[in-house]
């Protein structure tokens, strides 16, 4: 266990035994957005993706610190303007009874530390525009808009 800048909670890295805690996880995110969907596709993004290059971070009560109430996934990819490889967030999710308690802040600091020691220049990631929580914390963070991801729905006949 890792010291944690919030009082009552502890940090841990990641590990490759936490493929499932991983899946669980980035299912929530999804989940708490769009609850009448079934997200068991995320578990492939999970088996593709997973390494030993793209750690986790997770956060628990320090009376229960078997029991992650937040969680962070790293990967990589390419800027497609630079072709430089920069970090990406995957997946970054606090349970609602512990936001707005600077868990979600602190685990990014986590993330441009390991980014940083990297060499990387740059951490990317995608937020839905729906999510306005999300949204804000970055934006306070120091992240702005590089791109508009848009797509079209095509109907089957």
């Amino acid at each position: 266990m890792m010291t944690f800048p919030i009082e009552g909670y502890v940090q841990r890295r990641g590990a490759w035994r936490d493929r499932t805690l991983v899946s669980q996880f980035l299912k929530r995110t999804y989940q708490e957005l769009y609850p009448d969907q079934c997200f068991d596709h995320l578990n492939r993004t999970v088996e593709q993706y997973f390494s030993l290059e793209t750690p986790t971070w997770w956060i628990a009560l320090q009376t229960d610190p078997s029991t992650p109430i937040a969680g962070l996934w790293m990967g990589n990819t390419v800027d497609q303007i630079s072709g430089d490889r920069h970090a990406y967030i995957f997946m970054l999710f606090v349970e609602p009874a512990h936001r707005r308690r600077g868990i979600g802040s602190a685990l990014m600091q986590t993330a441009e530390a390991w980014a940083a020691h990297r060499g990387d220049r740059q951490i990317g990631l995608q937020v839905f525009t729906e999510n306005r929580a999300a949204i804000n914390l970055y934006e306070t963070l120091g992240y702005r808009p590089q791109a508009i991801w848009m797509i079209k729905p095509i109907s089957q006949c």
